[in-house]
Formats: structure tokens, sequence, C-alpha cells
């Protein structure tokens, strides 16, 4: 078995939609980045790839690559999750958080975990909480959203 860990963090801007786990989320702002900014996509994706032993989301999805302009996090979780079978892997469990000040998360959780579904990990593995940071620091002043994951994969006999 190999344990990963992932984070990641993005800035709330004006004019974006707010993607997390794949769920567009209704608010006021957006995350930006390359892609679609979901960071919950991109702490799990660095998570497996921790456990793989392969780097993180920026060295399989670099930045300067056109081809990842704007793109679906649930699909480069998809090619991770590709990576992790050719590898010999399976992921057991997948636990996850988003901190975010703002909007309210809970309604989101269950369609959050049937969007990562679509990328090859069942749903019945994949646990996702939503917290706040109290008002303290960038998510805190509602700059930003961050979000962890830790998995633990087994390998296939």
């Amino acid at each position: 078995m190999r344990i990963g860990i992932g984070y990641d963090s993005h800035r709330l801007v004006a004019g974006r939609r707010l993607i997390l786990g794949g769920v567009e989320i209704p608010f006021d702002k957006g995350l930006i980045g390359h892609s679609d900014a979901d960071v919950l996509c991109h702490a799990i994706i660095d998570a497996i790839l921790g456990a793989l032993g392969l780097g993180d989301i920026g060295k399989q999805f670099p930045d300067t690559d056109p081809q990842w302009k704007d793109a679906s996090s649930v699909r480069l979780l998809g090619h991770v999750v590709e990576l992790m079978r050719s590898s010999g892997y399976e992921a057991l469990w997948i636990d996850g958080i988003v901190i975010a000040e703002k909007p309210r998360l809970a309604p989101h959780i269950e369609d959050m975990k049937r969007s990562l579904s679509r990328s090859g990990i069942p749903s019945a593995v994949i646990n996702i909480k939503a917290k706040t940071n109290e008002g303290m620091g960038f998510v805190g002043k509602g700059e930003g959203i961050a979000a962890y994951a830790v998995c633990l994969l087994r390998k296939i006999e």
C-alpha cells in the first residue's frame, strides 16, 4: 500500500466560474489558474501522484503547455487515474478538505463526489469535507480557496 498527500490553493477573482470537485458552484467569483483551477481536484491529483512517486501536477500538466489551458480538472484527474492503474494500483480511499469562507459548500458535496467519480474513482471511496478558516489568512479574508487531500492506494495483484 502507498499513501499520498496533496495541497492546492488559488486566488478568487471576478469574472471566473467557481469549479470545485468538478461542480460549478454559484458564486460571484471564481478561482484563477491555467486550467479551471479546481483546487480539490488538484489536491487529489497531487495526493495520487505523490503516492505513485510521480512528482506533482505541475510536472504532469505544466502551465506552459497550451493543451491544458482552461482544461477540466476532472479530465486531468482521469489521466492520473489511468497512470495509477497502468502502474498497477487502485484507490482504496480519498479524503479531501476544501477550505473556503464563502460560499457554503456542504450542499454541493454529494454532487462533487459524483463528478469526481467520472475520473474512474468510485464515489464510495471518496470523502469530502468543507471547512472555513474562521476569518484568518488569505482564505479567511475571502482572497482564495485551498484544499488538502490524502489517498490510500493498493497494489493490484
